[in-house]
């Protein structure tokens, strides 16, 4: 058996079953599309849902794919053993009611013995107990014998998800040898030991399962067949592990040199070795896709992997960033097979770096606050950390709580992890109730879901504001209906619409819909699984039936608007590239007829120069009136004209390109302006960020520049009226008003100043002695705190050594400070909890350091009986 290469492996497996008349599918992106039950695509099947539902229309009967999966269920034992990883490939092919247990059968073993080689007398097949049709396909037809045919029962051999579409399955293992095993005599398949590795998985999908354990006979028999890539690499290159084979292990190497390490020596630094190895394959192939760091959803799961990554990286004793150059080395070992890791090399590189960077900022401050929670254990003489504080670190500054219980343990002290893992079940509960109720499919549970497959529309609305059509079907909120009469809301479909449905960033389309007896009101068009278009609205006169010819007329104005917006956020692209550099990347937009909005990826908040630049640059193309043209073509040939497509979006193969003279050329699904001088102006209102490395830009063409600047020439018009002046000296008067202000509260502040001095002269008579220390505890009203903190200073001056508190009582709020002098906290005196101690009283709250503290309160009334009260808990701190 020759030891192929992972992409030669991946290479053979597509181009086997092309032969056998599959479609070889692209792998699709990790963010699951119209899949509410998933974060991350985990599975070969999961992102053809829609085609073994019968949702969607498949491509071709028959398809293969190469899928990019990534499982973090049992990412606490990743690193731990050899078996364990996030990241995967999944070799799949698949039959949407086409071919069935025979044929899928007889290629899995023509596939692993004609085509890679493996010695067939070391592969073992499993069935399900009750299958005997696949049980006599491997015996008769295959020609394995029977004890070596392995019946296993429901929990190995069938596969089901709840309800829905469900199935027997039958795997194949192979024999590594003893090398791999146990010892033990009774060894053999279904073992724990890694000698019998399972390498494939034939689903055949026969029932459907009404979710109370009743099954019935699909009548669309699907195959969905599963092969771990790594795994299969690993036995075909006779290693003991994924982390063994050859483009893993040369990722493995660099991390071994990178830490100065040698690769199975002692135990702890493999597991760091294969964490960091494992998780930067994870975190390249995300951020390929579109994935962002952030604190919630998929882009958490990309920052925890990132930061469990940097964190064995500091155990392994590597100190400076290094995750980048591990990451030049996975694109380097995956590009054949997924080419857009190349393509994005210099984006995924910066935003792994800039993480990094910040996980070190934040895990530096981690230290510093274990540092004070271990400190104010010691003070009490506790030995155990408490479990919300072990979440709390866990949760704000990402300390896995193996790290905080290692830094822990070297001082004596434990943590309490039942508390822990209760903090941690808090907020799974959170995240479970956050969900949304989905179908198998894992989106809304919809009426849609009940429309026959075959429907479909077309949309013919690039060139055409009307159209004539006829009605597919028609349904309300809950059920599809034959008629819709005066007052029902529901959804229009026709056969051909030029509506514009939601997609892109850019908002549907609206208008009427108008048959010989009815008139219908269009809010908002949608998109749905399997081409549909949906025109939800209103009825607003009469009655529409299923296979009416209608008239469809959208809003013309709207649809202007909205395409100069559009299609200047184009240009922005290209000019945010031309300013700040290639690494940005559209994350998002949100165009309407009223203004565009456009989220982008870059690391730091924009000058003023830059934007200024941004701006320019969009408004000089908009006066040169660039034409805009749009041609579908191959992807391939798309990509040589250097057109932008939108970061981790899936295309088919024909696509769409728009191309504004060369000067922005983009995919792009969306409409356009014909010339670029119909966007007549571009105006940057604002520059925000959205994100960890996203920033937004929200902006105005057109009629909304016009309103814009209308309501602020009006705004301009009353502020003038206001300080009885014209807009043209508006700016003379406000900063005449500005010195005539600064110079009043000059004088303001030295009569507060004098009046301070001269009621703290009188304040002094108010001193009393606490145990041989002078407390001074005083009213003084109308101050706020800034005045009241300035007033304690000096009457500490005057003091000497002591405590002085102050309140004072504004506008039915209540100011507390307090203040201590050295000697009086070597005596035990402690401003903030004094505060803390008397603040009560006046309905408020406060503390702070031992030499000075603050409160505020709403209950001027209590002001007496906390200053008295000062002297009763200032008597018992000191000794």
């Amino acid at each position: 058996m020759q030891p192929y290469g992972v992409n030669e492996l991946r290479k053979m497996f597509l181009e086997f079953f092309e032969s056998k008349g599959h479609l070889a599918m692209k792998s699709f992106s990790l963010v699951p599309h119209n899949d509410k039950s998933l974060l991350l695509i985990n599975s070969g099947m999961a992102p053809l849902k829609p085609y073994f539902t019968g949702q969607e229309i498949p491509p071709r009967k028959r398809v293969t794919t190469c899928q990019k999966c990534i499982r973090t269920g049992d990412i606490e034992n990743v690193g731990k053993t050899a078996r364990h990883g996030t990241f995967f490939e999944m070799l799949g092919n698949f039959s949407f009611g086409d071919y069935f247990k025979e044929e899928a059968i007889q290629w899995t073993w023509e596939f692993l013995t004609e085509v890679v080689g493996l010695d067939p007398d070391r592969l073992y097949p499993s069935v399900y107990v009750d299958d005997d049709e696949a049980f006599e396909i491997w015996n008769k037809k295959i020609g394995i014998p029977a004890d070596r045919i392995f019946k296993f029962g429901k929990e190995d051999n069938f596969w089901e998800h709840g309800s829905g579409p469900c199935g027997p399955c039958s795997e194949v293992y192979y024999d590594r040898g003893e090398k791999y095993g146990c010892g033990k005599p009774d060894c053999t398949v279904g073992c724990d030991c890694d000698r019998y590795m399972e390498i494939w998985n034939d689903v055949f999908t026969q029932f459907d399962n009404d979710g109370n354990g009743n099954y019935t006979e699909l009548e669309q028999k699907n195959i969905d067949t599963g092969m771990g890539l790594e795994r299969l690499a690993s036995v075909v290159q006779d290693v003991e592990s994924i982390f063994d084979v050859d483009t893993i292990k040369a990722l493995r190497d660099h991390v071994c040199k990178l830490a100065e390490k040698e690769y199975g020596k002692t135990y702890d630094d493999d597991v760091s070795i294969r964490v960091i190895t494992d998780h930067i394959r994870s975190v390249t192939f995300m951020i390929s896709d579109g994935i962002m760091p952030s604190n919630e959803g998929r882009g958490y799961v990309l920052r925890r992997l990132l930061r469990r990554a940097c964190r064995h990286g500091r155990l392994l004793g590597i100190r400076k960033g290094f995750l980048p150059e591990l990451a030049q080395t996975v694109i380097a070992g995956s590009k054949d097979g997924y080419p857009e890791l190349e393509e994005k090399k210099e984006f995924i590189l910066e935003v792994i770096s800039k993480e990094e960077e910040q996980f070190n900022r934040t895990i530096d401050q981690g230290l510093g606050i274990l540092a004070e929670m271990t400190g104010e254990l010691e003070k009490k003489g506790d030995k155990i950390l408490s479990g919300e504080d072990a979440f709390r670190l866990y949760d704000t500054y990402g300390f896995p709580l193996d790290l905080t219980k290692e830094i822990l343990e070297e001082k004596g002290i434990r943590v309490d992890e039942e508390g822990f893992q209760a903090c941690m079940e808090v907020q799974r509960q959170k995240a479970r109730g956050a969900r949304e109720v989905t179908n198998y499919m894992g989106a809304d549970v919809t009426v849609y879901e009940s429309i026959d497959p075959e429907v479909t529309s077309k949309f013919v609305g690039y060139d055409n504001l009307t159209w004539k059509s006829e009605v597919s079907v028609l349904t309300t909120e809950s059920e599809i209906v034959d008629a819709l009469t005066e007052g029902q809301r529901g959804t229009v479909f026709v056969d051909e619409t030029p509506f514009y449905a939601t997609s892109g960033g850019q908002e549907a389309d609206t208008g009427f819909i108008r048959s010989e007896n009815g008139e219908f009101r269009v809010e908002d068009t949608v998109k749905l699984l399997g081409g549909k278009i949906g025109h939800v609205g209103v009825m607003t006169k009469g009655m529409i039936r299923k296979s009416d010819t209608v008239s469809l007329e959208v809003n013309g104005k709207k649809r202007a608007l909205s395409a100069r917006n559009h299609s200047a956020t184009h240009l922005l692209q290209k000019a945010l590239r031309t300013v700040l550099g290639t690494h940005v990347e559209q994350a998002g937009s949100s165009v309407n007829e009223d203004r565009l909005r456009f989220d982008f990826t870059h690391f730091s908040a924009l000058s003023q120069d830059e934007l200024e630049k941004v701006e320019e640059i969009v408004n000089e193309q908009i006066a040169k009136g660039l034409d805009v043209a749009v041609k579908n073509m191959p992807i391939e040939e798309a990509k040589k004209t250097g057109a932008q497509a939108l970061f981790g979006e899936k295309y088919g193969e024909i696509v769409r390109v728009v191309d504004m003279s060369g000067f922005s050329i983009e995919f792009c699904g969306g409409t356009h302006v014909k010339n670029t001088s119909e966007i007549m102006a571009f105006k940057i209102i604002s520059e925000t960020g959205v994100a960890a490395g996203v920033r937004r830009i929200e902006a105005l063409t057109s009629d909304g520049l016009l309103r814009y600047y209308a309501k602020t020439e009006e705004k301009l018009k009353h502020a003038a009226a206001l300080l009885k002046a014209t807009p043209d000296n508006l700016a003379d008067k406000i900063s005449h008003l500005l010195t005539e202000n600064k110079t009043l509260s000059s004088e303001v502040e030295s009569l507060k100043s004098r009046m301070a001095k001269e009621a703290a002269g009188d304040l002094m008579d108010q001193v009393e002695d606490v145990k041989g220390l002078k407390l001074l505890a005083a009213q003084i009203d109308g101050m706020e705190m800034n005045a009241l903190r300035d007033m304690g200073d000096q009457l500490k001056e005057k003091l000497g050594e002591g405590v002085v508190v102050l309140a004072s009582g504004n506008n039915g709020k209540v100011s507390l400070m307090a203040t201590a002098t050295e000697n009086a906290m070597k005596r035990g005196a402690h401003a903030g909890n004094l505060v803390k101690g008397i603040a009560g009283l006046v309905g408020g709250g406060g503390g702070g350091r031992p030499n000075m503290a603050q409160a505020g309160g709403k209950n001027p009334a209590g002001i007496p009986d906390a200053l008295k009260k000062a002297k009763e808990v200032l008597e018992g701190q000191l000794n």
